[in-house]
């Protein structure tokens, strides 16, 4: 059996605003074995990247608990949580606004090294930033170089350098081609997946794109309004996915193929203010197959089959 390397139980994280409290995350629970890829997907402002943000307490958590390596990371202290944040690190969205344009793309990659103590010595410390900058494909002739004089994908693979000089167990990767264009996302998610092959790494996957997770994540969840409506493996959920909201999603994925025609379901009604929820299921304005049980009260990731999680009042009558 493979060790569970995170374990997120009831992962809540609310934010208070003039209007009333907003239910960024509320309720997330799931697990990931070390050396696995969980890819996180939904609509903008559902709560993926906010979930991320709150396993590594870079967004306090309000409630609910993530243990790492069996350690509680919400209960660590400053001086622990400097350790943990070493073995769990982040991949931003924008590689331009997550690099500072001051410092050279050598200066960039060496600032955790020192900071942290990782390497000894200005030898080594170079040693390992031309290391870094040869496992992630930046030449060397970019040595000197400055974040505005690269493109998209460059920029992120200083990003991904720095992510890896502190050499994690996990990164949480947010979005991290959505700024790219298409064929710098191919190379971008095909050096992603050749760096967990070599060095072992745990990924947390977070994108609004199906198509990509699909090929790269083994475990997909499928967020709405701060909770998990469907969770599984990522061949099942493509296979049989059951939730009308994630079916909807998968709908919507485009056809490389001219002339391709396909069914896609049109999600009608208007989306649920996540500010002062009430206690019904989030997706029930815009479902075709609301009942009265899904206006009445929430519901529960239920498991339906192995590794196959589903929060649906009616999914008994999706099973294909």
């Amino acid at each position: 059996m493979s060790e569970v390397l995170l374990d997120v139980r009831n992962l809540t994280k609310f934010f208070q605003t003039p209007r009333g409290t907003l239910h960024a995350v509320d309720g997330v629970s799931f697990t990931i074995e070390k050396g696995k890829v969980l890819g996180i997907v939904g609509e903008s402002g559902c709560g993926k990247s906010t979930t991320g943000r709150a396993i590594l307490r870079l967004h306090e958590p309000t409630s609910g608990e993530v243990f790492f390596e069996g350690r509680d990371v919400c209960k660590a202290n400053k001086t622990e949580m400097k350790q943990l944040r070493r073995d769990m690190q982040l991949i931003f969205q924008d590689p331009f606004a997550s690099l500072d344009p001051r410092m050279a793309v050598n200066e960039l990659i060496r600032e955790p090294l020192i900071r942290n103590h990782i390497t000894k010595g200005k030898a080594e410390t170079e040693k390992r930033v031309k290391e870094l900058m040869d496992l992630v494909g930046l030449a060397e002739r970019l040595y000197n170089a400055y974040p505005h004089e690269l493109d998209g994908g460059r920029r992120q693979r200083i990003g991904i350098a720095r992510a890896l000089a502190m050499e994690p167990k996990l990164i949480v990767c947010d979005e991290p081609v959505s700024a790219l264009d298409v064929s710098i996302q191919a190379q971008v998610i095909n050096l992603l997946a050749d760096l967990q092959e070599e060095l072992g790494l745990t990924y947390i996957f977070i994108t609004h794109d199906l198509s990509v997770v699909y090929y790269f994540a083994d475990d997909i969840a499928v967020m709405y309004l701060g909770k998990l409506v469907e969770k599984a493996p990522a061949e099942e959920l493509f296979k049989n996915p059951v939730h009308p909201y994630t079916k909807a999603l998968l709908s919507a994925i485009p056809i490389p193929v001219l002339g391709a025609k396909k069914d896609r379901i049109v999600m009608r009604g208007e989306i649920t203010s996540p500010i002062n929820l009430p206690d019904a299921c989030r997706f029930a304005p815009r479902c075709d197959f609301a009942c009265e049980d899904c206006k009445a009260h929430d519901c529960a990731l239920e498991e339906i089959s192995p590794g196959h999680f589903v929060a649906c009042h009616r999914w008994r009558n999706f099973v294909e």
